[in-house]
């Protein structure tokens, strides 16, 4: 090797370093994207040291999804401010990802933590549980709704929660007067709704008030979910306890965890005093 290349590498040789294929290389070449310091008359490529900045720079636009043909023209026409405002942009960019990242960790960790805590429930029980007031996202009223009308009211209340990213994960509920369990017209629901990120200010936010609830667990079909109220009323009556307010259903297994609609389990808390 000539004296003058000692300090340069070859294609291979630069192809190891980078963590690529030599075609790799190659085509990078052909396009004008990173072309080698020397070419010699016999055709051997060579690179510089210096050049491995330039291809790590276009292996993190890659990553950010620029295409290539954006990245040569970037470099073959770059000036510092350039760079720097190319390079700055790309950081908002990343910053949007990790933000998108957490967002979907959250997420991930929230129904992790649904699913653990519903194998350790006995679904069979009822009790009576105290709740700390909590601030729930809801949607529009779907009071005697048409089917119809309601999976638009759904549809609506999904686009919202996206359009603030405010969905963290938690199962869409629904909330239930007490008149309509009296009058056994358990799929009249009031609104749906769904516990939402910490610190939202915005519109339709319903407050769960603090107090007692009784708890059950309807296991499977929704349409049988009248057996469940039933006994959830009848331990009301049992314990001299005045249903009042509304209930919330949630799911707290459903199609993420189980396989069939039979073994969907919905918890229902029903907001009751003491008479």
């Amino acid at each position: 090797m000539s004296e003058n290349l000692r300090k340069y590498f070859t294609t291979g040789e630069f192809a190891k370093i980078c963590h690529v294929k030599k075609q790799t290389l190659f085509h990078y070449d052909d396009i004008g994207l990173l072309t080698p310091e020397i070419k010699t008359a016999k055709g051997y490529r060579y690179y510089s040291y210096q050049q491995y900045e330039v291809f790590a720079v276009i292996e993190l636009l890659k990553e950010l999804k620029m295409p290539l043909k954006e990245i040569r023209a970037f470099l073959q026409n770059k000036t510092p401010i350039e760079s720097i405002e190319l390079l700055e942009e790309q950081t908002q960019l990343i910053e949007k990802k990790i933000e998108n990242l957490t967002h979907l960790r959250e997420i991930l960790d929230t129904k992790i933590a649904i699913t653990k805590n519903a194998l350790q429930t006995d679904f069979e029980t009822i009790s009576l549980v105290y709740y700390e007031e909590e601030l729930l996202l809801r949607s529009e009223s779907t009071l005697d709704t048409t089917d119809k009308e309601f999976l638009k009211s759904v549809s609506n209340f999904i686009n919202y929660s996206d359009n603030y990213e405010l969905y963290s994960g938690h199962p869409i509920g629904a909330i239930l007067h007490k008149d309509k369990m009296m009058e056994r017209d358990f799929e009249n629901y009031s609104y749906l709704y769904t516990k939402m990120k910490k610190g939202w200010q915005g519109e339709n936010v319903w407050t769960k008030p603090s107090g007692f609830y009784i708890v059950g667990y309807h296991i499977g079909d929704e349409v049988n979910i009248f057996e469940t109220y039933d006994r959830l009323i009848a331990y009301s009556i049992e314990h001299q306890l005045q249903l009042k307010g509304y209930s919330y259903e949630e799911y707290i297994l459903d199609a993420v965890s189980v396989n069939g609609i039979d073994n969907y389990v919905t918890k229902i808390m029903i907001e009751v005093e003491k008479s």
